[in-house]
């Protein structure tokens, strides 16, 4: 939208991860330094952990584009909340195997005939997980368990599993030993720090074409380093919107206000609204007279000579009121209750239906 407006060729500050804008900080050469460090080694397990929108998956694909061409095949997989079993179905799935209603015997075989095939072609296989922190124990185990497939005296399958810094705490668990001895070498990605903030933005507007459109003030660069703490995503977020209001604007030149009204406007869109207070009903004179004569009618008592002070009036209009507030907040409870033991009754109802079906469906044996 504001490529044109500034002369840029690209978006510069896109989300999504792309190796043509990969920075290499220190701790990011070092992330890739380990995973081509595992590359060439082809055994045992690389781990790489970092905050979130730390890069992570930019150093996985900035490794990966390097690797096209090479006699690597690598299998990508970005893990969810699996089982262990599952996991291992969507290893299969990234090496392109048939996994569906495959039992997991014959899933292992065909995945241990594929590695021995590529290995005798001269071929190596390189195993990426990603968001490794939502692997179980057992998942871990079972990727532990395909480090053993060996062909000869060389290992088969190379892991890399890349994580939040959750991962990490999995890892340090009891039950992870045997895990963490194949574990050849752990990298850990913190945020950019200010001098490295600055330089990553202007590497980012450099790579999409800038000849020095948007310019920025220096104490911009150190408001946006406080704003995002270092982060690139954050980063990304924070210098893409300031782009959209420098071109609504007019402005090629970006200072530090700028960039407080950009973080101005996250932090309003981030405040959940607030909840109208709860406003007392008011006191309906007329009907609390009616509602005291019907009472007296009742009782047979004679009210008129009773006098009460105000206050004391009003404090027992404010009970009268927290009584029926009270009995209100019963009967919803109630009318809840009745629900749930209504969708109870029902998802029984359906159990039972479901039962009745497949009793009925069930083809009963032929006679001999």
């Amino acid at each position: 939208m504001y490529e044109a407006f500034y002369g840029l060729s690209s978006k510069p500050f896109q989300l999504n991860p792309d190796p043509s804008f990969f920075f290499g900080s220190k701790q990011h050469r070092r992330a890739k330094a380990y995973l081509e460090y595992g590359v060439s080694r082809n055994e045992g397990f690389i781990v790489i952990t970092g905050e979130i929108g730390a890069g992570k998956t930019m150093v996985l694909r900035s490794l990966i584009e390097g690797l096209h061409g090479s006699n690597i095949i690598a299998g990508h997989l970005v893990t969810t909340q699996l089982g262990a079993e599952d996991t291992l179905r969507m290893v299969g799935a990234a090496f392109g195997f048939r996994v569906k209603d495959v039992p997991k015997s014959e899933l292992l075989i065909t995945l241990e005939a594929f590695l021995i095939s590529q290995t005798s072609k001269g071929k190596r296989c390189l195993l990426i997980v990603d968001e490794a922190q939502n692997l179980s124990a057992r998942a871990v185990e079972e990727l532990r368990m395909l480090s053993n497939f060996q062909f000869g005296n060389q290992a088969l399958l190379q892991s890399f599993l890349v994580g939040q810094p959750e991962f990490r705490e999995i890892l340090q668990r009891p039950e992870m030993e045997q895990f963490r001895q194949r574990v050849a070498a752990t990298c850990h990605i913190g945020p950019l720090d200010a001098e490295e903030t600055q330089r990553y933005i202007e590497h980012r507007l450099k790579c999409a074409g800038s000849t020095g459109k948007p310019s920025f003030d220096a104490a911009a660069f150190d408001a946006i380093y406080q704003a995002t703490g270092g982060i690139p995503r954050r980063v990304n977020t924070v210098c893409d919107r300031l782009l959209l209001a420098g071109f609504l604007s007019g402005k090629t030149h970006l200072a530090v206000d700028d960039v407080a009204e950009v973080v101005r406007e996250f932090q309003q869109e981030a405040e959940v609204p607030a909840k109208p207070a709860a406003v007392a009903a008011p006191v309906n004179a007329e009907a609390l007279a009616a509602a005291a004569a019907a009472v007296t009618a009742s009782l047979d008592v004679d009210l008129s000579s009773l006098q009460l002070p105000a206050d004391e009036a009003q404090a027992m209009t404010r009970q009268i009121q927290a009584l029926a507030a009270d009995q209100r907040g019963d009967q919803l409870q109630r009318l809840e209750k009745s629900l749930l033991r209504l969708e109870r009754v029902n998802l029984q109802t359906l159990a039972m239906l479901h039962k009745l079906v497949e009793a009925v469906s069930t083809k009963p044996p032929e006679k001999s």
